[in-house]
């Protein structure tokens, strides 16, 4: 029921923003607070024409320093044609950052106007690196259009300028990063940063629900566990190898060297499928919009024995599949194959959104973004969910954008597994051990929180002596 698994990572249905975010690699790029930073939007149109949009952007930095361009976006307002039923869809024409380094997303107005009651949001990956003070990003020649291909209405479009045939400044656009407003004027009450617009960040509510625990534990066995809604899984099932069994005893909590508890999950096999042994731990079925995130620690190699298994490591949510391609599943995953697999040779980190899916005959609806790179060591897992978008981050840097139809419908529960991919054992029998390590796992529901505000959370908790909350409904 929790944690299944299929061996595909092949999406039957990969939207446009995922598919150009796809081929993005992960790199450092320099820190920028967003009152630091100084950009002005330059917009010309493309296209006055009828089938599809085309806004055409740049970003100037107008500052004295650099500016990263992961985790600014940009919105242009538009208003949804009446007939537009089947949604729309985002393509990327050309740009000169790149565009596997630019995603688009479509969002609804909290407060509809007579020209806009939609936005098309664009953002870049760490890829798109950052911007010189006087500098430009280049063309970004964007475009979108209805799903149906029917006709698109431009001229009651808040952000569509159709006598703006060269780049200038545009107002009508606007530019953001987080909840901070960097330019441009967004139709009436529609700020970007205004309090209780969905999918902008504020600052952690005091409030509002949340989920926080240290995994502050004495064994698989504490009866804290069950207390707190965790279930250490055991027996037989998915996913893995048939015949592999669940291990709650390979499940286990020490301190580390700061004096901080670490959860442990060891998988373990001799090469045959009876002889493996693998571990997850996951929490009741509460969670849906709002902000998840862990400090994950992935391995590459094993503390013991030979190389070589198709491990999966993961932090995910996932709520159950009731009948084939049940409209109501939702699953949100980050995979690290340190060994490769599902076709892949070597190491590789996931990040996938499910819409649902079927065994028999197989059909997968999700869509993922990839990255090619060993991410052997400690790494903090951030996923948002709005109304809008799922965004994942690693290590404070934005990974993937994926919107509709993969936003969760119901809610899911929180996960963390260890184990072995169907047909990926290796051949030798000699015993091995594999671990993924957990630090903690936190929940801010209906918050959509930037990575930096994850870590100051996450500080204010352990200086106050905090190792577990839950007010979560």
């Amino acid at each position: 029921m929790y944690g299944h698994r299929r061996p595909l990572r092949t999406a039957c249905a990969l939207t446009g923003a995922a598919a150009l975010a796809a081929a993005a690699t992960l790199t450092s790029a320099p820190g920028a607070t967003a009152a630091a930073d100084s950009l002005t939007a330059q917009y010309h149109t493309g296209s006055t024409g009828s089938d599809q949009a085309e806004p055409w952007l740049k970003l100037k930095n107008t500052g004295s320093s650099p500016v990263a361009l992961s985790g600014v976006t940009i919105r242009y307002y538009f208003k949804a044609d009446a007939a537009a039923t089947s949604g729309y869809k985002f393509a990327c024409s050309w740009a000169a950052k790149g565009c596997a380094n630019i995603t688009g997303t479509f969002g609804t107005l909290a407060k509809p106007t007579a020209t806009a009651d939609r936005y098309l949001e664009i953002g870049f990956t760490s890829g798109a690196g950052s911007v010189a003070p006087g500098a430009d990003t280049g063309d970004m020649q964007l475009r979108f259009h209805r799903a149906d291909w029917q006709p698109l209405n431009q001229k009651d479009d808040y952000s569509f300028g159709p006598t703006q045939s060269a780049y200038g400044d545009w107002s009508k656009v606007t530019v953001q990063r987080g909840g901070t407003l960097l330019w441009g004027k967004a139709p009436e009450g529609n700020d970007p940063g205004d309090p209780g617009d969905p999918g902008d960040p504020g600052g952690p509510d005091p409030t509002k629900p949340a989920f926080f625990d240290d995994l502050n534990y004495t064994n698989s066995t504490d009866a804290r566990l069950g207390q707190r809604g965790w279930t250490v899984k055991s027996g037989a099932g998915g996913p893995g190898a048939p015949g592999a069994t669940w291990a709650p005893e390979q499940v286990t909590f020490a301190a580390d060297s700061t004096g901080n508890s670490i959860a442990n999950l060891r998988t373990s096999t001799d090469g045959t499928a009876a002889g493996t042994r693998q571990t997850e731990i996951f929490q009741t079925r509460k969670f849906f919009k709002g902000t998840y995130a862990a400090r994950v620690r992935f391995s590459d190699a094993p503390v013991s024995g030979p190389d070589g298994d198709q491990m999966v490591q993961t932090f995910f949510t996932i709520t159950p599949l009731d009948a084939p391609l049940d409209p109501n599943y939702g699953e949100l995953d980050f995979e690290y194959l340190p060994n490769g697999g599902w076709g892949e040779p070597s190491n590789i980190l996931y990040a996938t959104s499910w819409e649902t899916y079927q065994n028999e005959p197989w059909q997968a609806v999700n869509t993922h973004t990839e990255v090619r790179q060993s991410y052997d060591g400690w790494h903090d897992l951030v996923v948002t969910v709005d109304n809008t978008a799922i965004k994942y981050y690693v290590d404070g840097q934005l990974f993937a954008t994926h919107g509709e139809p993969y936003l969760p419908e119901t809610k899911m529960s929180l996960n963390v597994n260890n184990w072995i991919i169907s047909g990926g054992l290796a051949g030798s029998s000699t015993p091995r051990a594999y671990d993924e390590k957990v630090d903690y796992i936190y929940y801010a529901q209906d918050q959509i929180l930037t990575p930096e505000q994850v870590q100051a959370q996450l500080a204010k908790y352990r200086a106050d002596g905090v190792t577990h909350t839950d007010n979560v409904s």
